[in-house]
């Protein structure tokens, strides 16, 4: 059976949820971290320059880099 759009859509997700913003037991990246991660979507494709989202997963990078428990849906961090 073929997965639908939105059950490919969570799981490029990964871990990370928007709403772990307002959780207070999230585990922030620490600013080196999250400025390499950052770095490296600056150079991919899938990265929509003007609103810095990822076409894959949808998420805002400039802030899902900061979570912690976040990956890349390419798997490049």
């Amino acid at each position: 059976m073929e997965k639908s759009a939105w059950q490919k859509y969570k799981e490029n997700l990964g871990e990370a949820r928007p709403w772990d913003f307002i959780n207070p037991e999230t585990v922030y990246s620490s600013e080196e971290k999250a400025e390499q991660r950052y770095s490296i979507c600056k150079t991919c494709p899938q990265l929509i320059n003007l609103t810095k989202q990822c076409k894959m997963c949808g998420c805002f990078m400039t802030a899902k880099t900061r979570l912690d428990n976040a990956s890349c849906p390419l798997g490049k961090w």
